[in-house]
């Protein structure tokens, strides 16, 4: 049977299930809040994350000025005042050595002796040579004479007394030949003994008795070495930029690695004049006093010379706070609100891992050190640590 249809208080939904809408309601909305909340304020983080790396860090180092510990310090050799490597000048065999490395010789003294058998035969055969000569000379003078005065009484005639002549004139002359002759192979004889060509101290011997020595042998080399070094010369290659500097009487230091702590007054006594174009260095020559003989030709030594601290009023940097611009050579500083301010500077002298600059900063101006290439006027920076560098 049909009952009819239902009526309102048997369709409406119980009340519990409406309070459990509702809430669920309110709960999806605060999810829905809550994470667009979260997701606003990563977003504002983000920003502000990759705002302030797009700020590049920079390192400010201050100008100082040049003091003596700046001074320009370079390599240098070492050579004797006076040197001499001393060949055989005949050939011959080492004979003896009488004073080897170390031994300190005065001006001709012998320093060996060698035997020369075959000069020593052609000496005999020059000495042979010049009595011949003689005698063949005498023999034309006595003929020349004689036809000489058979000339005066007409006997014979002027042409056999002219041929009498002539022969003692070549005679004469084959004398002169064999004396020069004679007198060349002493001449080398006397190089047969090995002398100092100065007083100095023997650095080097070569040879051994018996050694085949002179023009004769298969690898010739020096028998001794000798050298004067009561002074020494010091050879030092100078950068163009202090090249005007480097006139004679400049004073340096000189200082050696066998004897730290102690230092050699030298003196500037010339220069090559010209620039290397291969270095672009100045060679420059000084001279230092060895007493005792402690400079060691041949050493390495270094140089600082006295008046090459910088130019007055001169400040110095690191060379990585250079920028090469189109229009000149720049640093960059920083700024009323750590804006970049690039300024222009005149670079005097190159010190290696120091610039000096001549002019366009001051005492304790601060510069940005190892700038990025794109670094540019009014940029906006970030200040690092200052001490960096």
């Amino acid at each position: 049977m049909f009952d009819g249809p239902p009526s309102p208080a048997e369709t409406r939904a119980p009340k519990g299930l409406k309070v459990a809408g509702v809430v669920a309601l309110i709960v999806a909305g605060a999810v829905v809040v809550a994470g667009s909340v979260s997701r606003a304020s990563e977003t504002a983080t983000a920003q502000s994350w990759s705002d302030a790396r797009a700020i590049p860090t920079v390192h400010l180092v201050a100008a100082t000025s040049p003091s003596a510990a700046d001074a320009l310090t370079l390599p240098g050799t070492m050579q004797a005042w006076n040197g001499a490597r001393l060949f055989a000048r005949v050939g011959g065999y080492l004979h003896a050595w009488y004073k080897d490395i170390g031994a300190q010789v005065p001006a001709g003294a012998e320093l060996g002796l060698i035997d020369t058998p075959e000069l020593d035969q052609q000496i005999v055969q020059a000495r042979a040579d010049l009595a011949s000569a003689r005698a063949n000379a005498s023999l034309a003078r006595s003929t020349a004479n004689r036809w000489n005065d058979l000339l005066s009484t007409a006997s014979v005639s002027k042409q056999e007394a002219d041929e009498k002549n002539g022969d003692l004139a070549a005679k004469t002359a084959a004398v002169q030949g064999a004396a020069a002759n004679l007198d060349r192979l002493l001449a080398q004889k006397a190089f047969a003994t090995v002398r100092a060509p100065f007083a100095g101290v023997v650095t080097a011997r070569t040879a051994d008795i018996g050694d085949l020595v002179g023009p004769g042998a298969t690898n010739q080399q020096p028998l001794f070495a000798v050298a004067d070094v009561h002074k020494i010369r010091v050879y030092v290659s100078v950068p163009q930029a202090y090249s005007a500097r480097m006139t004679p009487g400049v004073t340096a230091k000189l200082t050696v690695p066998d004897y730290p702590g102690r230092s050699f007054p030298a003196t500037i006594i010339g220069n090559s004049g010209a620039i290397d174009p291969q270095s672009g260095t100045f060679q420059v020559q000084l001279v230092a006093d060895n007493p005792g003989g402690v400079l060691k030709p041949g050493g390495y030594a270094q140089i600082a010379f006295d008046n090459a601290a910088g130019q007055a009023n001169a400040v110095q940097i690191p060379s990585s706070a250079l920028l090469f611009r189109a229009q000149g050579t720049e640093v960059a500083m920083v700024g009323p609100g750590a804006h970049v301010r690039m300024q222009k500077i005149v670079v005097g002298n190159d010190l290696g891992s120091m610039v000096e600059v001549a002019s366009g900063l001051n005492v304790h101006d601060q510069v940005v050190d190892s700038p990025p290439d794109s670094i540019a006027q009014g940029e906006l920076v970030r200040i690092g640590d200052k001490d960096h560098g």
